[in-house]
Formats: structure tokens, C-alpha cells, sequence
């Protein structure tokens, strides 16, 4: 027989199947395939086949092949548990399909807010008669030749039948039934003994060592089944089928996932995002369908709605982009989008075939949406969010609803399964007293935009966050991960106490015009981190000493060209002449990885982080780098200039080079300094000193890169906390490292603006902390309450601790006893 081809059955992302977070998918226990996250919302038949089973609760279906091989697909992880909801099977078992049939069809938005996942396995079922190879990677369409199934020599199959049959009865007490899950394990179980075991409920029976087999049983919650054994070790086998079956607490098996990060003590344990402290009821946000007209109208009469509504929201996203700050940055992208007169057009051609102005908008919005799906560029794929804000937005001006972002009562936690950028920016952050998740990463850039906003943050805190009721007064303690989900008054008290004596000396702080300093008359230097000439008003305003990260890509990204250099030279000029005379530190592009520019021929790599980014593609494009630095070198203050991404002292010689001939040719001459962000520049600091004038510390790389977690990989977000005590030790011997050429050190990632964080890093050696501007002064607050004696004591006791969680314990009560 010839190999065969499975098609896609989604439009969406390939995913080895190793890095499904659940188990039983990644280790094959079901068999071999592949996984596909999906963007559109139908599930088809990846081949000519006979439907076998849809499982009643319409989240998975298994096939056989025209070819004899026998297929599961299961749409999302932990599905089963929605009971059918967001999901309607197209099919029935025993139907005949052809590849591209729909076989399910979903509610994207609905599984994407309610399961783990909605990543979707593709399984050949029986490993010992097919092995596959997959064809396809990046993005698929529906259709897409998929995976090649290939037919290996049969091993030795189950025991055979011998002696006496063993025949018990039992009831299934799995909650939701024999699912793909513990069907796999029950297989897993079975395979261990030397007999032959087949399951019988009504007129239907499978061999236990056959998960499709099993699966078509229909072994709901308490069914009746009747097992048979047979063989040498049949009574073994008997015994564990039926306690497997009996025991509801083994149902879902282990998922694999990394052990978040969570903080300890009482109450519920979630993931640090945005410092801070906040106290008030619970205000969870739903996202409400919006009603849709289906019925079309003449054209004509279609048109017109469809055009007033655009004009409605094109107007209303006019009025917040104008109102700047980050929700106004937001508001404006999204607005040029809507600008876009594909959408638009596209949306009048549906009008002009008959259908109503809301259903040829969403049709116009997901072609879009597949269009940027399929980009193979990350970057791009994920604005498909914005567009599927601006679907909401127009939907809802056609039916006369209001726009705005979510409402939140004075005072409240905002509760979700987790949040937009868009949702987080369309907030006040003077209303809200805090964000807390079901789910999120502490690094996502909802997560970086509430720091900046000042909001406090916290992640990943599970079902147990999902249970509590709306309304019920809470405790977030952001700085730790931790929701107090009862306090008592004195508990509320103490809180509010606390968030004012904060924000009195936050008040102080901003109003001091001297310099920063530690308690004991230590010197630290107060930088921000910058984006734009508004992020540098407000770091004056919030009395920051200088910029030390401006992040230049916001020149470079969001456009068909590369900048010109005069171009680079107005734009830093005007930030500078924004900052005064404080100092600047202007970082090298930074693109690449999760960053990519579309006008760069940056190759398509397998894993980006470990590829051309930072440094690396200005090193491979001389002339873009010889045209930043004499951009830079043109601006009339004095600035230094940040290399990202080094790993090697032959990077930073090669950027002093072109350093030294621009300012040659200009007269001038800047520091040039290390963005340490990898483990080879923290190992060889001593090395790179040689030779650079200062080291910024880039914690939120450093720390994805020291614990080999992705930290915009939701799977594995909500472990990556750099107060990890091995990132603190390469954070030391960075420090220890420079101190050999008295090269100093800062720190311009998130660990700087996490007040648990400080006492640590101060101790470490570090002399400058860039912060979001919103950050400045509560942090330049607590520096003067820290004497360096007792922050080197403490750093070296915390880099002994086996845990980040271990950490924030430990400071939080050093800080307790200090008042801070």
C-alpha cells in the first residue's frame, strides 16, 4: 500500500504534538499525529472516511479511513467538560464523509475563553499498524496536505485467549464518561498485562488495547458495562480495568505543564504580573454576544447601515486616539485599520450578495483575520485580535449598543479568564483597584501594559479565582501573587492603610527634586524607560533622573520601509529635548523573535528567540546599523548607546567600531554599553567589562533564556518570575563581573519596577533602575527606605532559597519590618 494523505481539517498553526499541554496528547498515548491551532470555526473531515463516533458532548469524533486507518480528532483541551457548549456536530455516526465535510462546528471566541486550549489533535489511533510524517508547518488552510500516513508491519497484538474467560460488571463513575483522555490511559493500563480484555455495553463491544474502540462504546457517566478477560494475567487485568473505571478522582489524568511560579501563604496562589497592592469587591468581566440581524434589507438599506456604523466607529476611535496615552495608542492602530478600504469593501460586496450588513461584516473580518493567520509572520497574525475588537465594535453599533471598553465600578478587581491589550488600555486606571486573572502569563503584554498603567496584576490563579462571586471584597497582593478571598475588617483596614501610606509617599517622592538615594546616602540612579516623546514628559513629570531604555523599534515597526536616518535623528531629538538634560540611553534595534519588521528579509526560523534577533540583524545589515548610530550620534545631548542581545565580545567591538567612525565623522563620541539579557553575557560580564562603558540588565529575557521557558508561550508564562534564585545569580555575577572594571550596572527590565525586587537587586551591586514611567516614583520611594547593609545581607540569603515564590516571602517580610 502507498503512504497516505491526511488534510487539514482547520485553518490554523501546526503544532507537534509534543508541545499539546496534555499528556496523553504529547506522549502518543492515543497515537501519533500532529495538532493545529485553529482561527476559523469548523472542523472538517481531513479524509474520504465513515464516521465512527461523535461524543456526546460534540468535542471530538473518531473516523475510519477509506484506507482502513482509524482517526480521533478532539477539538481543544478539557473540552468535554463544556457539555456541549460552543460546540455542534455537523455529522452522525455512521455517516460517509469526504475530506473538507464539516464535522463540527465550534464557537472559537466561546472555547478560547472557557477550555485550557484550543489546540486540536489530529491522531492516527493505532501506533503499532501506522507511523506518520508530517508535511505541512507554520500555517495551514483547510485542505492542506497535512500529515502522510504510513503503514508499518503489524507487531505482536494483545494476549491470545486461553483458560478460563473472567467476566465482571461495573458502572463507569468517570464524571464525563470514557473521553480521549482515560481512554488512552486505560489503554496505557491494559498494555501492562499479558491478557486479552474486550468492554461490552449494549450491543456494541472494543478490545481495551483499541481507544477508538473504546471511544465508540459511549460509555457515559454512570453506564453499565460488562468486562471479559482472558489470558495468563487476566485477573490482573480485570482488576485494574475495573478500578480505573470506579475511580473518578483518576478521570482527567496528569497535563503536562510547568509548575507555575505561585506565591505561598494563605488564600488563593496566583502569578505576579503588575506590582502593587489592592483591596475592594470582585467585578467580573463577561464578554456579552451581541445580537446579530441575519435578515437583509434591500441593499441599498444594508449599505447605509453598514456605512453609518463604520462612520460611528471610525469617529468615536478618532476622539480616544486624540486623548493619547495607551489607550489612545490602541484606539489609533485600530482606527487605521478600519481605515483600510479592503474591509470596507469587501464588506459592501456581501451586502451587494444579499446579506445583511452584520453578517457580510463579520464575513469581511474573518477573511482578514485568515489572511493575516496565514502571514507565517507572529507579529502579524496576532493584530488578528484587533480585528476581531473592530468586529465587535461595528456589530455593536448596529445594533444601537455602546462601544466603550469594559465597565468597571470605582474601586472594584477586575476578575477574567484574561484580558486583551486593547481591554487592558481601554481601562482607567484611577477606577480600577486591581486585575486579577484566571489565566494570563506574567510577561504577556497586558500584563507590561497595567505596569505602565500602574495598575497591580496578578496571573494564572486557576478555577479557584473562576469560583469566587462577583462582589465578594477581596485582597490583591500583586507584589507576591496572593488573593486573600475572606479578609476580615482589620485585614481590609491594614490594606487600605498600606495602599495610602504608599501612594502619600509616591506623592513625596514625585514632588523631591533631589536625587535618589537609599536610606544610608547610597546613590541610585532613577531612569525610565521610554517609547515615544508622551512616555518622556510623563517620566519628568514623575521625577525620573533620565531614560535608561529607549526603545527605538517603535520607529522601525508598523511600516513598509526602513526610517531614513534623518528621520531616526528628529524623532530622537524630540525625546531628548523632552528629557531636558537628564541622560538618554538609546538601545540598538531590537527586532527579530517575536519583533520581526516586515520590510527585512529575516528568515523563517524554527525557534526565533534563538535565532537573528537583536544585535544579530543589525550586524547583518551594516548599513542599517551604521544609519542608527549616526542618527544618534546627531542628536545634540549627549547619548548612550545600548547594544541588545550580546552574547560575545566580538559583537560589542563590532558595534564601538562603527560607534567610533560615525562619531569620527561627526565630531562626537558616545558611551556604548551591554544590554545583558542571555546567560553567556551574565557568565562572561568580567569579559564584556573590558570593553563596554555600562550594562543594563534585561531581566525579562534573561530570565525566559536561564529557565528555558517562552515567555510569550502561554503553556509555560506563568512560570517565568525573575526572581527566580538562579536568574539572581547570574544578576550577581553580572555585578561581580563589572565591578572587576568599575563598569556599572541597571537593571531596565520588569524586575526593576517589582518593589519586592529592589532590596535584591541593590544588594547584587546595581546603581541604576529604569522603570515605566508610572513606576518612578514608587520605587524611587521605597530606594529611600533601604539601607545597602541590610539589602546585601538579604540578596545573598535569597539567592540560597529554592524557589522565586520562596523569595517573595522572604522580602516581603523584610519589608514589612522596615515599614516599606
Amino acid at each position: 500500500m502507498s503512504d497516505l494523505t491526511i488534510f487539514a481539517p482547520l485553518a490554523g498553526w501546526v503544532t507537534p504534538l509534543a508541545q499539546v499541554p496534555d499528556a496523553v496528547f504529547a506522549e502518543k498515548m492515543l497515537g501519533d499525529g500532529i495538532a493545529i491551532d485553529p482561527v476559523n470555526d469548523a472542523l472538517c473531515a481531513p479524509c474520504d472516511a465513515t464516521v465512527l463516533t461523535v461524543h456526546e458532548a460534540g468535542h471530538a469524533v473518531t473516523l475510519r479511513s477509506t484506507a482502513g486507518f482509524e482517526l480521533i480528532c478532539h477539538i481543544g483541551i478539557d473540552t468535554v467538560s463544556l457539555g456541549g457548549r460552543g460546540l455542534t456536530p455537523q455529522v452522525e455516526a455512521g455517516a460517509k464523509v469526504l475530506a473538507g465535510q464539516p464535522l463540527i462546528r465550534f464557537d472559537l471566541d466561546y472555547l478560547v475563553q472557557n477550555a485550557p486550549a484550543v489546540v486540536t489533535p489530529i491522531i492516527v489511533a493505532d501506533a503499532t499498524l501506522y507511523g506518520v510524517e508530517p508535511i505541512a508547518s507554520g500555517v495551514v488552510a483547510i485542505g492542506d496536505p497535512l500529515l502522510r500516513v504510513v503503514p508499518l508491519a503489524a507487531e505482536a497484538g494483545e494476549a491470545q485467549a486461553s483458560g478460563e474467560t473472567l467476566v465482571e460488571e461495573t458502572v463507569v463513575a468517570l464524571s464525563h464518561g470514557l473521553h480521549a483522555r482515560p481512554a488512552a490511559r486505560l489503554v496505557e493500563a491494559v498494555r501492562r498485562h499479558e491478557a486479552q480484555v474486550t468492554l461490552y455495553h449494549g450491543d456494541r463491544h472494543a478490545s481495551a488495547l483499541s481507544a477508538v474502540g473504546l471511544l465508540g462504546l459511549g460509555l457515559g457517566h454512570g453506564a453499565t458495562v460488562r468486562i471479559e478477560a482472558n489470558g495468563p494475567q487476566a485477573a490482573a487485568a480485570l482488576a485494574e480495568v475495573i478500578a480505573f473505571l470506579n475511580d473518578a478522582t483518576v478521570e482527567e489524568g496528569p497535563r503536562e505543564a510547568p509548575e507555575p511560579t505561585r506565591g505561598e501563604g494563605p488564600g488563593l496562589g496566583g502569578v505576579p504580573a503588575a506590582p502593587g497592592l489592592a483591596v475592594g469587591p470582585i467585578h467580573r468581566l463577561t464578554r456579552a454576544a451581541i445580537p446579530v440581524e441575519t435578515v437583509a434589507g434591500s441593499p441599498e438599506t444594508e449599505r447605509q447601515k453598514l456605512t453609518d456604523a463604520l462612520t460611528h466607529v471610525r469617529e468615536a476611535l478618532v476622539l480616544a486616539a486624540a486623548a493619547g496615552g495607551a489607550r489612545g495608542g490602541v484606539m489609533a492602530a485600530h482606527g487605521a485599520m478600519l481605515a483600510d478600504p479592503t474591509l470596507s469593501e469587501a464588506a459592501i460586496a456581501g451586502v451587494g450578495r444579499g446579506l445583511s450588513a452584520g453578517v457580510a461584516w463579520q464575513e469581511a473580518i474573518a477573511e482578514q483575520v485568515a489572511v493575516l493567520m496565514s502571514s507565517g509572520d507572529r507579529r502579524i497574525a496576532e493584530r488578528a485580535d484587533d480585528l476581531r475588537d473592530l468586529e465587535r465594535h461595528v456589530l455593536a453599533a448596529l445594533a444601537g449598543l455602546p462601544i466603550e471598553g469594559p465597565s468597571v465600578p470605582a474601586g472594584a478587581v477586575l476578575v477574567a479568564e484574561d484580558l486583551l491589550p486593547s481591554q487592558v488600555a481601554a481601562l482607567d486606571a484611577g477606577v480600577v483597584a486591581g486585575i486579577a486573572l484566571v489565566k494570563g502569563g506574567p510577561t504577556s503584554h497586558a500584563a507590561i501594559l497595567a505596569a505602565g498603567m500602574g495598575l497591580p496584576m496578578a496571573v494564572a490563579f486557576g478555577d479557584s479565582l473562576a469560583a469566587l462571586e462577583d462582589g465578594r471584597t477581596i485582597i490583591l497582593d500583586a507584589d507576591r501573587g496572593l488573593i486573600d478571598p475572606e479578609p476580615d475588617a482589620a485585614a481590609q483596614v491594614q490594606a487600605r492603610e498600606t495602599i495610602a501610606r504608599r501612594k502619600a509617599e509616591m506623592e513625596a517622592a514625585r514632588a523631591a527634586q533631589g536625587p535618589c538615594r537609599t536610606a544610608d546616602g547610597t546613590r541610585i540612579e532613577m531612569f525610565a524607560n521610554l517609547g515615544s516623546v508622551a512616555d518622556a514628559e510623563a517620566a519628568v513629570a514623575e521625577g525620573a533622573e533620565g531614560c535608561g531604555l529607549l526603545r527605538t523599534e517603535f520607529l522601525f515597526l508598523e511600516r513598509a520601509t526602513a526610517p531614513t536616518r534623518d528621520e531616526q535623528a528628529r524623532d530622537y531629538q524630540a525625546i531628548a529635548d523632552a528629557l531636558g538634560d537628564r541622560p538618554m540611553i538609546i538601545r540598538l534595534l531590537d527586532v527579530g523573535g517575536d519583533k520581526p519588521a516586515p520590510y527585512m528579509d529575516l528568515p523563517v526560523e524554527e525557534n526565533p528567540a534563538l535565532g537573528l534577533r537583536g544585535i544579530r540583524v543589525s550586524l547583518a545589515d551594516p548599513q542599517l546599523l551604521e544609519d542608527q548610530i549616526g542618527a544618534i550620534l546627531a542628536v545634540r545631548q549627549p547619548c548612550r548607546i545600548m547594544a541588545p542581545m550580546v552574547a560575545s565580545l566580538s559583537e560589542l567591538e563590532a558595534v564601538r567600531a562603527v560607534v567610533e567612525r560615525q562619531g569620527g565623522h561627526l565630531g562626537h563620541r558616545a558611551e556604548v554599553g551591554v544590554m545583558i539579557e542571555t546567560p553567556a553575557a551574565a557568565i562572561s560580564a568580567d569579559i564584556l567589562a573590558r570593553k563596554a562603558d555600562f550594562f543594563s540588565i534585561g531581566t525579562n529575557d534573561l530570565t525566559q533564556y536561564t529557565l528555558a521557558m517562552d515567555r510569550g508561550n502561554a503553556a509555560v508564562a506563568a512560570g517565568v518570575d525573575g526572581l527566580h534564585p538562579a536568574v539572581l545569580r547570574l544578576i550577581g555575577t553580572t555585578c561581580d563581573g563589572a565591578a572587576k572594571h568599575d563598569t556599572p550596572v541597571g537593571v531596565c527590565g520588569s524586575l526593576a519596577a517589582d518593589r519586592l525586587a529592589v532590596p535584591i537587586l541593590l544588594g547584587l551591586g546595581v546603581t541604576e533602575l529604569s522603570v515605566p514611567p508610572a513606576r518612578v516614583a514608587a520605587i524611587k520611594a521605597l530606594v529611600g527606605k533601604l539601607d545597602l547593609a541590610r539589602c546585601r545581607t538579604v540578596a545573598g540569603e535569597a539567592m540560597e532559597l529554592p524557589s522565586a515564590a520562596a523569595v517573595r516571602a522572604h522580602i516581603t517580610q523584610m519589608l514589612q519590618e522596615i515599614g516599606a
